[in-house]
Formats: C-alpha cells, sequence, structure tokens
C-alpha cells in the first residue's frame, strides 16, 4: 500500500498507483476529498501535457500547490489521466 500524508493526516492510499518519473499517481478515489482544494496554478510539461494543481489543507494549515494531476494528458501519458501525484509531501 502507498500513501501520502501531510500534517498527520492520509491524503491518499492505493496499491493500483502508476510510477512515472519516480512520482507516484494515485487513482482518484483513493484521494480524501476532505483534504484537497483545486487551485488556479498549471504547469506544462513536454510530454504530459498541461497539470492543474491542489492545495492541501488539514486542522487550517494550508501546503499550496503540493498535488497535481493532467486531465487530458497527451497520448503518451494516459496513464496517468486524472491521477494526482504529490510534491513536498511524505510517501
Amino acid at each position: 500500500m502507498t500513501s501520502a500524508t501531510w500534517n498527520g493526516a492520509t491524503i491518499a492510499e492505493s496499491d493500483e498507483t502508476v510510477v512515472v518519473e519516480g512520482n507516484h499517481y494515485f487513482p482518484p478515489d483513493s484521494v480524501n476529498a476532505e483534504f484537497v482544494r483545486p487551485s488556479k496554478t498549471t504547469s506544462r510539461c513536454p510530454w504530459k501535457g498541461t497539470a492543474n494543481y491542489y492545495s492541501l489543507v488539514v486542522d487550517g494549515r494550508t501546503n499550496e500547490d503540493a498535488a497535481w494531476y493532467y486531465p487530458e494528458p497527451s497520448a503518451a501519458a494516459t496513464d496517468v489521466k486524472g491521477r494526482a501525484a504529490f510534491s513536498r509531501v511524505p510517501r
């Protein structure tokens, strides 16, 4: 079981992550929606496409843009479509 935690809370947990470039991408239903908030931040990966971000909010603390996902990835990255990956979050 792979998990992402922050500030004492389990943000995501799954046996079905997809690993790309060392990052675990969690299925959407494994992410605890209680702790994620949409962000306006986006970035572009040359081969995966445009990423959208989530900020984490746990017990009044916020970790800005700590998770990202590709809602419409390029054809080369369809395995991560809609899955969330986490940075600055212990795994």
